[in-house]
């Protein structure tokens, strides 16, 4: 989203912080600290046949049943992300994101990079031997909302809202696991997500945090990915993304994170922007997961653009934006508690021509 203005929440008062200046510069507020990452479920394995047959999936270079196929690729998107080369949402279907996340990994791990899941790859992944999917119990707390039965796609709708919530406990939870709601649907065809105490079989993604210091992040407008390197050097993690197209273009160059903010307002001036209804006039479109801007704001130096959490983890890597970068709120949220004030942001590569853009 090309021209974005953000304000963040500090405990129960919102701070009013722009993210496009008209040339005083920004405004100087602390951001709101990270919120603790969710617990991740203990890892033990289900009795469930569905997720027995993702736990045993093997590698075979052959055409494979389908059924076999999915789980084969729903353990190596398991893998991959717990390894923190992410293929966005855990969706159990190949595709881009899923290449790229192996051309990562075997960056990483010093291995030609052709993005190919082959016996090699899958060899290093499976030293992991610990199930993919798991076991989980709905609390109350899961069920409880609020939830916003509906979201809107006209930014004036939305500023009607009080926030931009889960639709569905079920939306909440395939999102708490990193899974596709229609995946989260297939391994529990019987469940009743919106009861609490239903046992449900999920993804096990591994630790929301990454093992080292962020300090350069490259985009990589060609490839659709976020890379982040540590102090050393080491590629310490990697995020499909949204980036702008051709026609609206993210930035070129070296920027630096300028702060990370949680539960972000997005704020549509007219102005600034070239889309959506300008008769509206100024906006604010109040926080939650559905927020256009999604769950996290990182804020770069050069105004007006971000890298921030989406809506819809589906579309992410697979339509363009309005010029900032998305990633899925997960993955936001862990590139935000790793980098810093100052950390190195640079843009490489050129966009593709225009797709659909949210």
């Amino acid at each position: 989203m090309n021209s974005v203005k953000a304000a963040f929440l500090a405990g129960a008062a919102a701070l009013a912080l722009s993210a496009c200046s008209d040339g005083g510069g920004q405004e100087q507020a602390q951001a709101p600290a990270q919120p603790p990452a969710p617990a991740a479920p203990q890892i033990v394995a289900s009795s469930s046949p569905l997720a027995q047959a993702i736990d045993r999936a093997a590698f075979s270079a052959q055409p494979l049943p389908p059924d076999a196929h999915r789980a084969m690729l729903i353990r190596a998107q398991v893998l991959l992300s717990r390894a923190h080369f992410s293929p966005g949402v855990i969706d159990g279907a190949d595709g881009e994101n899923l290449m790229n996340a192996v051309t990562a990994f075997e960056r990483a791990r010093g291995l030609p990079e052709d993005g190919r899941l082959d016996a090699e790859v899958w060899a290093l992944l499976v030293r992991d031997t610990r199930p993919v999917v798991t076991d989980y119990v709905i609390t109350e707390a899961d069920v409880a909302g609020p939830f916003t039965e509906e979201i809107p796609t006209d930014y004036e709708e939305m500023a009607e809202l009080d926030a931009l919530g889960f639709t569905s406990p079920r939306e909440a939870l395939a999102e708490k696991f990193h899974m596709d709601e229609s995946l989260l649907a297939a391994l529990n065809p019987d469940a009743d997500f919106s009861v609490a105490g239903t046992r449900i079989v999920v993804a096990a993604p591994g630790p929301e945090t990454l093992p080292a210091p962020v300090t350069l992040v490259e985009v990589d407008k060609s490839r659709n990915q976020v890379r982040a390197y540590g102090a050393d050097g080491a590629l310490l993690a990697s995020y499909p993304a949204t980036v702008g197209s051709s026609d609206m273009p993210t930035p070129d160059g070296e920027w630096a994170v300028n702060l990370v903010a949680y539960d972000p307002h997005w704020n549509y001036d007219p102005d600034k922007l070239n889309f959506g209804d300008k008769s509206a006039g100024k906006l604010d479109i109040k926080p939650g997961p559905n927020n256009p801007v999604g769950a996290v704001w990182i804020d770069l130096t050069k105004e007006t653009y971000g890298i921030h959490g989406a809506p819809e983890p589906r579309l992410v890597g697979k339509t363009a934006s309005h010029g900032c970068v998305r990633l899925t709120n997960w993955d936001a949220r862990q590139l935000g508690g790793a980098v810093k004030k100052g950390t190195r942001v640079v843009f490489t590569g050129s966009e593709r021509p225009a797709k659909a853009k949210i």
